[in-house]
């Protein structure tokens, strides 16, 4: 059984570790932090510092009862594996795949599928899992294989020294590169969307133009923080929202002068179009910094077919 609570006005802007010990009065101070340095207790839904500060509203979720993967069932799930080392696994998610269960959810995730194929990873708090994408995103993600790796990886996601790039069809013309750095915090009218708002958490997104076919682009993104829906929320920002974003151009914006052949097809597409292509990051006692890449699934191959067809540039 998992709790979560939101951040209220008056501990706004103090450490997680301190406002998780004012709203879970049940658990001391020292049980807290070992929650959120294990990953059991959760910030937005991400792996969060003791040190990191909150917004208002923000949402924490901490485990009851200190849930460990074997809390999760194995189960025969399709994933590829593109890399596998004594330490970590590199996992090139498929879309419709979510990371791990939650709400409503028991079955059919990612985490179920690595247990399965991995069993050793019941050992480990959430299965290994160390970061995470969105269900219908597609593409990257590590997981750790034992206990130093774990906490190694998360010590380089908050420091900042883990190097994510994602590949993204937006509407909308970019020319040349673009950093967006605006703060992200839970929207005040949505709680299950993100917005930039001054009081939010630092969010910077860097943003390069690959192609453009008339009303869309093609884009390489790097992202420096790590967000909860912080590519998707800084496009739509910029009047840059994704194709097929149900939340973020839940209007549907198309580009004008589009055909109405291009259109249906553009409003008919199933997802966001994101795509996690390459992560690198240093190798434990190691000066060796690795990098692997993924290639783009078909979906969004397509899509760029269907686009330069109908360039309207």
């Amino acid at each position: 059984m998992s709790i979560t609570k939101k951040v209220p006005k008056d501990l706004v802007n103090l450490r997680l570790d301190k406002v998780s010990a004012v709203l879970f009065e049940d658990f001391s101070r020292t049980k807290l932090k070992e929650l959120i340095i294990s990953g059991n207790l959760l910030l937005n839904g991400e792996i969060a510092s003791p040190r990191e500060k909150v917004n208002l509203y923000d949402e924490i979720e901490v485990n009851a009862v200190n849930v460990s993967s074997t809390k999760w069932h194995a189960e025969k799930i399709d994933f590829d594996v593109i890399q596998e080392t004594k330490d970590f696994l590199i996992i090139n998610k498929p879309i419709n795949l979510v990371i791990h269960p939650g709400a409503g959810i028991s079955s059919g995730t990612l985490a179920n599928g690595l247990l399965y194929r991995f069993p050793e990873l019941e050992n480990l708090p959430r299965a290994g899992i160390v970061h995470r994408l969105d269900k219908d995103t597609s593409g990257l993600l590590v997981v750790a294989k034992n206990e130093k790796f774990r906490l190694y990886f998360i010590d380089l996601l908050q420091s900042r020294r883990v190097q994510k790039n994602y590949r993204a069809i937006a509407v909308g013309t970019l020319r040349g590169n673009l950093e967006i750095n605006k703060p992200i915090g839970r929207d005040k009218n949505n709680r299950t969307k993100m917005s930039c708002r001054d009081d939010g958490k630092e969010a910077i997104t860097n943003v390069k133009c690959l192609e453009s076919y008339g009303g869309y682009s093609l884009l390489d993104i790097q992202i420096e923080t790590g967000r909860t829906h912080q590519i998707r929320t800084h496009l739509a920002y910029k009047k840059l929202p994704l194709v097929g974003d149900k939340t973020y151009n839940d209007r549907n914006i198309i580009a004008k002068n589009t055909s109405d052949e291009l259109k249906d097809f553009i409003r008919s597409f199933p997802r966001q179009a994101l795509h996690a292509h390459k992560i690198s990051f240093k190798l434990p006692n190691s000066e060796e910094r690795v990098e692997f890449k993924s290639k783009l699934p078909k979906d969004l191959k397509e899509l760029i077919t269907v686009l330069e067809r109908f360039n309207i540039s």
